[in-house]
């Protein structure tokens, strides 16, 4: 990747204020001014106890799913409170969706059993496509609003599934003057990388009304955030061919380096009209 190759593009991201570096630091390698525009902030679940009444007979799972980085960091964290240790995790079979969700895991010394080659729902399943789910029962400890196409479906295989919120996601407080500061001048991109970070920018945006939504050209980590962001009125120039960091940094550049390629013309394909306000699908 050719170095300073972003040099001049302003470029926002809407993670979570603590996961933002993550994307920053490779974007202003390549030389773009970079900012913050914080939509999600990641927050306690309302009560712990049913994770921790979970934790509590791990030994009737056979089946862990980690969804996130977040869900793996509170899981770590309430093993910690309830007195237990990553040895209780042993007898499971760990999927994680993705390969930072992976990582997580590893850096706490926990085996993972499988990672889909596709990071969404869809991906995990076809990664248990085959295996017996009849009887087996599952854990997936993940955000308050979460995709319910994975419980469904394996519920429909006859597994028994738990599923239990391990943290919450909330809009953080920025007033209308620090979010047109932001947007001032307007970013070539923002960034999205999940339903969650365009749903809860385009509640700022129609809350404060800095810049109309079809104004906002959006990188998108995957699919399901693509097409949330169009119902919610965005226009989708590029999304990542692997729904990672990496590849998301990756796409933006291509998107800058060649200007007729296949990322840019990803919006041309765009079948329905987008509405404000549709509440999309969060992942």
């Amino acid at each position: 990747m050719t170095a300073r190759l972003l040099s001049g593009k302003r470029i926002a991201i809407t993670r979570a204020r603590e996961q933002s570096s993550a994307l920053r630091r490779p974007l202003e390698e390549l030389g773009a001014s970079v900012v913050e525009i914080p939509t999600i902030e990641i927050r306690d679940p309302d009560s712990w106890q049913a994770l921790d009444r979970a934790l509590a007979c791990l030994g009737q799972f056979d089946f862990l799913i980690l969804t996130s980085v977040n869900g793996v960091r509170k899981l770590m964290e309430r093993l910690k409170a309830c007195g237990q240790t990553t040895a209780q995790l042993a007898h499971l079979q760990v999927g994680a969706i993705g390969p930072a969700t992976a990582a997580e895991l590893a850096r706490y010394g926990v085996r993972v059993d499988f990672v889909p080659s596709a990071y969404r729902a869809e991906g995990l399943l076809e990664a248990l496509d085959g295996c017996d789910l009849y009887g087996k029962a599952f854990l997936i400890p993940r955000a308050k609003v979460a995709r319910d196409l994975v419980p469904r479906v394996l519920r429909e295989g006859g597994a028994r599934v738990e599923v239990v919120e391990a943290y919450q996601t909330a809009l953080p407080s920025l007033t209308p003057d620090e979010l047109a500061r932001l947007l001032t001048p307007a970013p070539e991109l923002i960034t999205f990388t999940s339903s969650s970070t365009a749903t809860n920018f385009a509640r700022l945006l129609r809350e404060y009304r800095p810049i109309p939504a079809n104004a906002v050209k959006a990188a998108s980590i995957g699919p399901i955030t693509s097409e949330t962001a169009r119902h919610l009125g965005f226009e989708v120039v590029l999304e990542a061919s692997e729904s990672t960091i990496p590849g998301l940094v990756a796409a933006i550049a291509d998107y800058f380096a060649t200007p007729g390629s296949q990322a840019t013309q990803l919006q041309q394909g765009t079948a329905s009209q987008p509405r404000l306000g549709d509440p999309g699908k969060l992942e």
